[in-house]
């Protein structure tokens, strides 16, 4: 008779010196984190180290989650020229280029990302790739958007018009295996003759999208950017929006007060896509940089609202918006009026329940996946604790 010898599990063993579990305001001192298979066992004081366990102690630093970016594009290269560069590329070398934008995200401490706009449905190869290869983050993916002929981003596919016309891309996108629906309700800065402060959509077109999405069991984002195609999305019934930075032609709308409480009450998660890496030289467009300080206004009035909201960088647009942007947008979640607690777990435990991953990302605890960041200081006290990363765990393996 022939035995054969079962594997055990691998068993590892952190330890800190201080614990963000990524929904609690005070830090655990002196945590101790085992890790088997890839997932989170145990975390506490007073935890016993197993025979065989591989032990690293990370000395003085603070453990918390890993981040969770909600709004990605991977297929875009931080370039000057993202659209123009992805343009350039055939599948394969564009396949590529995502992979080395996602794990340079790893190596930022993002190790969860929804990318919110791709070509050809490539970010669902490189999430089910990630499925067996852990130098990859965690992804979420949209797909092309859905948008108008000629619209904004049309370049990436996912073209429609017209009721019926939006109901069958909704449903092309749920054959090819996503995890969301984004749609542009509104044009945007990135494609020429797209006008971010106009409606893309119509109501009717907007609500055929959310209906057909629900019924197949999918969430809807929304790309809004002027103030009538914000509304048109809240009526439609969407899940989430983007930007959501009530554009006019020439400036900002104040948000309306009616508007805001009710997108806190449906609980509708909002994307600021703030963050950006300050980089000598670079100034934002003269179009994005008069508006700044209404965008900010009604980014605070958002969340004073009690809105659902997350930074959703963006990332991937621009040389600002590397795809490690999130550590800084934790930071200018704190401008607009959040504490550097808020500010955190809206990068991670509630970026990840936007994400649908609420019940295995985003937390140190029993029963999440083992995604784990150790930092040099407090990033209670002070986020730009977060660009001292001294490890990067994914799934239970170390990348830094």
């Amino acid at each position: 008779m022939t035995t054969t010898a079962t594997e055990r599990p691998r068993l590892t063993v952190l330890r800190a010196a201080r614990l963000f579990d990524g929904t609690t305001e005070k830090l655990t001192a002196n945590p101790t984190v085992l890790i088997e298979s890839g997932r989170i066992v145990a975390v506490g004081t007073e935890i016993a180290t197993p025979d065989g366990a591989t032990v690293r102690d990370l000395g003085d630093t603070t453990l918390l989650p890993g981040l969770v970016d909600t709004h990605v594009h991977l297929a875009f290269d931080s370039s000057d020229d993202p659209v123009g560069r992805l343009a350039g590329r055939d599948d394969a070398a564009a396949f590529v280029a995502m992979a080395t934008a996602a794990r340079n995200a790893v190596r930022g401490g993002v190790t969860t990302v929804r990318d919110l706009g791709d070509r050809g449905y490539l970010s669902l190869g490189l999430r089910d790739a990630g499925a067996y290869d852990r130098t990859l983050p965690t992804i979420v993916a949209a797909g092309p958007p859905i948008t108008t002929p000629g619209g904004h981003c049309h370049s990436l596919g996912g073209q429609a018009s017209g009721v019926e016309g939006v109901r069958a891309a909704v449903r092309a996108h749920a054959e090819s295996g996503v995890d969301v629906i984004k749609i542009m309700a509104s044009g945007g800065n990135l494609t020429p003759g797209s006008l971010p402060e106009l409606p893309q959509f119509g109501p009717a077109e907007l609500r055929a999208a959310v209906e057909e999405a629900h019924r197949l069991g999918l969430p809807v984002t929304a790309h809004a950017h002027g103030t009538q195609a914000i509304i048109d999305a809240v009526e439609a019934g969407v899940d989430g929006m983007e930007h959501v930075s009530f554009f006019t032609a020439d400036g900002v709308d104040p948000a309306p007060d009616d508007l805001l409480r009710i997108i806190a009450e449906r609980g509708i998660a909002i994307g600021l896509t703030l963050g950006f890496v300050p980089i000598p030289g670079a100034v934002p467009p003269p179009p994005i940089a008069k508006r700044l300080p209404g965008l900010m206004a009604n980014a605070g009035r958002l969340y004073a609202s009690g809105a659902t909201v997350v930074a959703g960088t963006d990332a991937g647009i621009g040389p600002v918006k590397p795809p490690d942007v999130l550590r800084w947008g934790v930071g200018h979640l704190v401008q607009i009026g959040m504490s550097p607690f808020e500010a955190l777990s809206a990068s991670t435990a509630r970026a990840a329940t936007v994400c649908g991953l609420g019940d295995r990302k985003g937390r140190l605890a029993a029963g999440y996946d083992a995604d784990i960041l150790a930092v040099d200081g407090n990033p209670l006290v002070d986020p730009a604790a977060l660009h001292q990363l001294r490890a990067v765990y994914v799934r239970g393996e170390s990348m830094v």
